[in-house]
This record gives structure tokens, sequence and C-alpha cells, in this order.
């Protein structure tokens, strides 16, 4: 009699393939190994990258998904593969960098007991992902795989970890899959305000000095025209953060260079001379801004970001 049913670990490559991954980076181990089996079946539609060191999956998969603007792929085993990983995802996580990493864990009846290898990785990376998921059933692979891939794309993006226990890469289930489109009390777009929009816009129209300082975020929200546009139309002079290199040419009329303590003189004049400065998908970092309380101190600060909690994060003087 014919069955859908296929082992977990064989759904955890189905997923990556449903998501478009066709190149994964990791390192194997014995809590991850069903995967690494599943992983030769598929080995002409999705290639693997093995890594001498599972932090140089991290990096490699942010590598990778900076220079496609795709999600990243990182995989390691339970323990000390997993927690080799945290360096890599709390990069993404301050860099904006979508990634979705897997890793191993004991069976579900070993958790809590100091099984060999058994690490609490859930715990440990909470405060440097964007969300994170511990599987003990194969039949939540899906629905969670399809959760991380939107969660670690949509809105500001970021790293998503996945754990997976042996017995649930094991264990069969009926094999169906579906993109995530939602996820009730998850916003990744804020909703737009049209009357600060309207404030924002007399504040340029009336500024006699104003100053565009941009960042990474107008990469990663594939804005590059819509900045140029608003630069020449405006004819204000535009400086970058150091990962918002590229969003403007460099040679451009208008690029007078990058800020902070690492940038160029004239923008950090610039900033210091402007009536308005206008912050685009940044976030202020302290090598840009320097001591707050001085920091473009003369200025009314406009912030246009996705992410509503870097508006007023560090508390710049009300403008």
């Amino acid at each position: 009699m014919e069955t859908n049913k296929i082992s977990g670990a064989e759904a955890v490559i189905r997923c990556l393939l449903e998501e478009g991954v066709n190149l994964v980076y990791g390192y194997p181990g014995g809590a991850i190994m069903p995967v690494y089996d599943e992983l030769y079946k598929f080995k002409d539609q999705l290639q693997h990258v093995l890594v001498r060191h599972e932090q140089g999956a991290t990096h490699a998969a942010q590598g990778f998904a900076r220079a496609t603007g795709k999600v990243g792929v990182a995989i390691a085993t339970s323990g000390p593969g997993a927690t080799n990983l945290v360096t890599g995802i709390a990069d993404a996580q301050i860099d904006s960098t979508p990634m979705v990493c897997i890793t191993g864990q004991v069976g579900k009846h070993l958790l809590g007991s100091d099984a060999f290898q058994e690490t609490d990785i859930i715990g440990i990376s909470t405060p440097v992902t964007k969300w994170n998921y511990q599987i003990t059933e194969a039949s939540e692979i899906p629905e969670i795989m399809a959760k991380a891939f939107y969660i670690a794309r949509s809105g500001r993006p970021g790293p998503v970890l996945i754990d997976i226990t042996k017995n649930a890469q094991f264990d069969e289930l009926e094999f169906s899959y579906k993109k995530c489109t939602g996820i009730r009390s998850y916003v990744p777009k804020p909703i737009l305000n049209i009357d600060k929009v309207k404030e924002a816009a007399e504040l340029i129209n009336n500024a006699k000095k104003p100053f565009i300082i941009y960042g990474q975020g107008i990469i990663l929200g594939q804005a590059e025209a819509e900045l140029k546009a608003f630069v020449e139309k405006s004819g204000i002079p535009a400086a970058w953060t150091i990962l918002g290199l590229s969003a403007l040419a460099t040679d451009h009329d208008l690029n007078v260079g990058m800020l902070g303590m690492h940038g160029n003189y004239g923008p950090n004049v610039l900033t210091n001379e402007c009536d308005v400065l206008i912050a685009l998908g940044m976030r202020f970092d302290d090598r840009v801004t320097g001591n707050l309380a001085t920091y473009a101190k003369q200025a009314k600060v406009i912030h246009f970001d996705i992410d509503p909690a870097e508006i007023d994060k560090k508390r710049l003087k009300q403008r």
C-alpha cells in the first residue's frame, strides 16, 4: 500500500527545497546525522559546503545572504556544534542578516537529563535570535520551517534557530508544505503614519541645511532607486554608514562619504552643521554618533526605520 510518509529528516530537506534553498553550510555530528544522511539523496538539488568549524558555517551563510538577498542556511549538531554557531548568529542579529540555523538535539525523552551533548541552545540563543523553536515531533517540521523562513526574511531581517530532537528526525510524517505568509501578533511592517510623513516633509521643505544619512536598511528594502530619486530631487547631500555602502553610487555628486569614527571628515562636519538630519534605514550606532549628548545637537532628527524599536532607542535629544 502506497504512503506519502517520509522521515522528519527528509522533511527538513524538502522544506529547504520548497523555500528555494540550493546551498547550505554545515558541519555534521551525531544529533544531526539523520538530516545529513538525507542530504546525500538530494545532492543534485542541494549543495552542501563542509566547513571546518560551525562558526564558519554561520559567517558563510551571512555572506551568502548579503550577497544574494536570500536566506542563508547553516546546519550543526547538538551541544558544542550548536554553541559554536552563537557568534555568527549574534552578528547576523545586529546586522539584520536573514539566516536560518538548524541544529540537532537529543531525543525528546532525554531532554532535561543532561544526556550526551545536550545543551539548552534555545535558552542560549534567545537573546541573539529573531525567533527560535525546538521541534520535538516530526509532524511539526513543515509548519515550523515555513515560519522560520518567513520570520527570517520579513520585516527587519534576522537569524532564526530551529532545534530538532533526534526522534523528530527519525519519526515519519505525512508531508505537505505551505509557505507562511503571516503570523498572528507578528507585524513585520509597521503601519504608516501619514501625519508623521507630512510632518517630516514640512521639516525637510523648510530646512536651510538638511543632511541625509543612510544605512543598510536601504539595501535590505531594495530602495536604492527611491533613495537616489529623493537625493537628486531634493539636492540634499548624503552620507552612508559602513553597511549602507553601495546604496548610492560612491561617485554620485551628492554622496559625501562614510560617517562616523572610521569615516570621512566632511560628513561628520555636516552632521554637526545641519539643521535637519534625515536618517534612513540606520540605527545610530555608537561608532557613528560618538557622544549622544553632543551628537547633532543643533538639528531636528527625522528617523525612518522598519523596526519601531530603533526609533528613539538611543534617546537622542528631542528635537
